[in-house]
């Protein structure tokens, strides 16, 4: 786009014109250096998403190539406040410096995309991991759900796969098929983790059972939501399950590694675990300590409309260093950032926007 001063509506609302030549670049700035956000106000006109060939990039849902943004907090309207589960948004990956496109978005629900338990929708509908589980070329999202459960017995598999496709993340989810012979005690099976564990190529799912159990589940998955195989339970984990930031093979052996904790941290703070290593059977091997780097955030954004100190939390620190600041569930701004090395906070956003954007 050329010209001075000239901008096209989705650039004004996310960034503003920068000056002599159009093009908007990092975004405007104002006196104090912070990007002009889009904090709610006039909606992003929405575009439908760009057909892909599926490609090997992670989270990349309609494999064009560009990694996608997935988006678990999503502010309410005002008159929703006290309303379920607001959904899960996608906000498509693009091939511009900023990385995404919020005019391509999805929302998903668990009305429209949640699939029912017993005949009953989630209320609940949170993405908890991505990876390609079924080789396609498309990634794929797993879900965690509420099912409904009376306390007696076994509880049902509450987590639920999304299948990426062409047109991105299309249908109604499928609810994730964990064997008998995989499953261990009644704690709900949770906090998945995608990873090669076998080093056979192929995506692998590792979710947490009781007193330190792993389900290992291997890939590829069927459109029906069940594994290729799976394993008796896994000692020597914990209850809480994750990936390894950075590299997943953390030792260079081929196999990718487990890290399991005794409790939940928030992304980006510093934290400790223990690392499971993965061998041509899965995980299983004891690797010692996994350390949780801390991750340097920059000063937050101003939140329009926000009273008091709103709060922000890291989201992503991959190719992007993504985060949120909220107050409520009516105000946010999301704010990408070029991700930097060496343990230094990154400068201005490359965009930033609201999530009131589904709303629209």
């Amino acid at each position: 786009m050329t010209g001075a001063g000239v901008c096209t509506a989705l650039a004004l609302l996310l960034t503003g014109c920068s000056g002599s030549d159009g093009e908007s670049g990092g975004g405007a700035r104002t006196k104090n250096g912070d990007t002009t956000p889009l904090a709610g106000g006039p909606s992003v006109p929405k575009r439908p998403v760009p057909r892909g060939d599926g490609s090997e990039v992670p989270a990349d849902f309609n494999g064009d190539g560009h990694r996608d943004l997935v988006l678990n907090d999503l502010v309410k309207a005002p008159d929703a406040i006290q309303g379920d589960d607001a959904g899960i948004g996608i906000v498509y990956g693009s091939g511009s410096p900023r990385g995404v496109d919020p005019a391509v978005r999805q929302t998903l629900s668990p009305t429209a995309n949640g699939a029912a338990t017993d005949g009953v929708l989630p209320a609940a509908f949170d993405a908890a991991a991505t990876c390609d589980l079924d080789g396609d070329g498309f990634a794929d999202l797993v879900v965690s759900t509420d099912p409904p459960y009376d306390g007696l017995g076994r509880p049902p598999v509450p987590l639920q796969l999304l299948f990426g496709g062409p047109d991105g993340i299309t249908g109604k989810a499928v609810v994730l098929k964990i064997p008998a012979k995989a499953r261990y005690g009644d704690d709900w099976p949770d906090h998945p983790v995608c990873g090669d564990f076998d080093g056979d190529g192929r995506p692998d799912l590792a979710v947490s059972a009781s007193a330190g159990q792993v389900s290992y589940l291997r890939g590829p998955f069927s459109r029906a939501g069940a594994p290729k195989a799976a394993t008796a339970p896994i000692p020597g984990g914990g209850p809480v399950l994750y990936a390894p930031t950075g590299k997943a093979d953390t030792d260079g052996d081929g196999y990718d590694d487990l890290v399991h904790a005794t409790r939940t941290h928030a992304p980006g703070e510093a934290a400790k675990g223990r690392l499971l290593l993965g061998g041509p059977q899965g995980p299983g091997e004891a690797g010692g300590t996994y350390t949780f780097k801390a991750v340097a955030l920059p000063p937050a954004p101003k939140l329009p409309g926000a009273d008091g100190e709103p709060t922000t939390d890291l989201l992503e620190s991959a190719d992007f260093l993504v985060t949120r600041t909220h107050q409520g569930e009516e105000k946010d701004l999301i704010a990408l950032y070029a991700a930097k090395k060496g343990g230094k906070a990154p400068g201005h956003p490359v965009i930033s926007f609201s999530t009131s954007i589904f709303l629209k």
